[in-house]
């Protein structure tokens, strides 16, 4: 199950290592990248059902399922970065909120078709083409949207040297460093908890059900969050969020298993919090990096955070095994910890005031 999710965070990570050096989203219309790649996700994601093989079939399908999806999450940011000036936060802090949703759909289908797994595939591929179709035929360019002039293979180089945008990097690194893995296991853990139990006569699971919700509360807190930060300031904004993921990942997994709704709150709790600060971190380096190349900041951003994502996610089952949830989930704190600190020491340097609109 780990090298499942795995294989997709690798193949996400060698699609925008392809796209950043490249600099595809910003030489290409992004519309046009986002259309392409959300078609073949949805292929390669249904082709798991239609492709006769064992786990080494599944894991090429994962793997370029990941490929193509770094072609539709980095270039989506982008193309909403071209709609908006001010309250880009907000926008973004949407669309990732669309991510959070559209990640947890498939567990509610699931809680439907519990005995029917193909079903929760042909759906969600069936979304992902819809989704390709709306962007490339509803969807037009920002006038905000300004594409490179020149091929510039070096320019992620320059995101790693300046100071104020290697920072949010960093930020965002601890923040990955605990977002996925929760994603990745929050489903198993309240198996643990729920077991197989349903409600509607037993026609709906209550584990999938939870884990939806718990997605759900992720996108109401993408939205709040950017909200706020174009009140208060991107690093106060992202610090908060990660203190609250964070503080919340030491205890959940040390809370007895029988106390079912306290572990539905306190994960409803973490779900908000811990993707909320995720839009705001893409937001601020759209900010900080050169407007042509925003596509390509964007990309090599989330690739970096994907591949750190890949030993987060086969960690957790390891110490869940060795030496239980609480351990397990305690070690993601480590992450927001260290994204705190990047975050505050960014707050601190003026080239900060180019967020937010002097907020920071």
């Amino acid at each position: 199950m780990a090298w499942l999710t795995i294989g997709v965070q690798l193949g996400f990570v060698a699609g925008t290592l392809i796209i950043a050096t490249t600099n595809l989203a910003d030489l290409i219309n992004t519309r046009i990248v986002f259309a392409i790649s959300a078609v073949l996700a949805g292929i390669a994601n249904v082709a798991l059902v239609v492709t006769p093989g064992g786990f080494a079939t599944a894991m090429v399908f994962r793997v370029l399922s990941g490929v193509f999806l770094g072609g539709v999450y980095p270039p989506g940011m982008k193309i909403i970065a071209g709609w908006f000036h001010s309250n880009r936060g907000v926008a973004i802090g949407v669309m990732v909120a669309a991510l959070t949703l559209g990640s947890g759909s498939p567990h509610l289908l699931r809680s439907v078709f519990v005995a029917e797994w193909e079903t929760t595939l042909y759906i969600s591929s069936a979304l992902a083409v819809l989704a390709g179709g709306i962007v490339y035929f509803l969807v037009k360019d920002g006038p905000y949207d300004v594409p490179a002039v020149r091929f510039n293979p070096r320019y992620i180089f320059d995101i790693v040297r300046g100071r104020s945008s290697r920072l949010v990097l960093f930020g965002y690194l601890g923040h990955m460093w605990e977002l996925y893995a929760m994603w990745a296991w929050i489903p198993t853990f309240l198996v643990a908890v729920y077991g197989s139990k349903s409600l509607v006569d037993e026609s709906l699971n209550l584990a999938s059900l939870m884990t939806f919700l718990v997605f759900l509360a992720g996108a109401v807190g993408c939205v709040v969050a950017g909200y706020l930060a174009e009140r208060w300031g991107r690093c106060v904004v992202t610090s908060l969020a990660m203190a609250i993921s964070g503080g919340t990942a030491l205890f959940i997994g040390f809370i007895p298993l029988d106390w079912g709704w306290v572990i539905g709150i306190v994960s409803l709790i973490w779900g908000a919090s811990v993707v909320a600060d995720s839009a705001q971190f893409s937001t601020g380096l759209t900010e900080l990096s050169e407007e042509s190349y925003r596509g390509t900041a964007l990309t090599f951003q989330t690739g970096l955070g994907f591949l750190l994502t890949t030993g987060t996610i086969r960690l957790v089952p390891a110490l869940s095994d060795s030496a239980g949830w609480g351990a397990a989930f305690a070690f993601l704190a480590i992450g927001p910890a260290l994204g705190i600190a990047a975050m505050l020491k960014l707050w601190a340097l003026p080239e900060s005031k180019a967020m937010a609109a002097g907020r920071r």
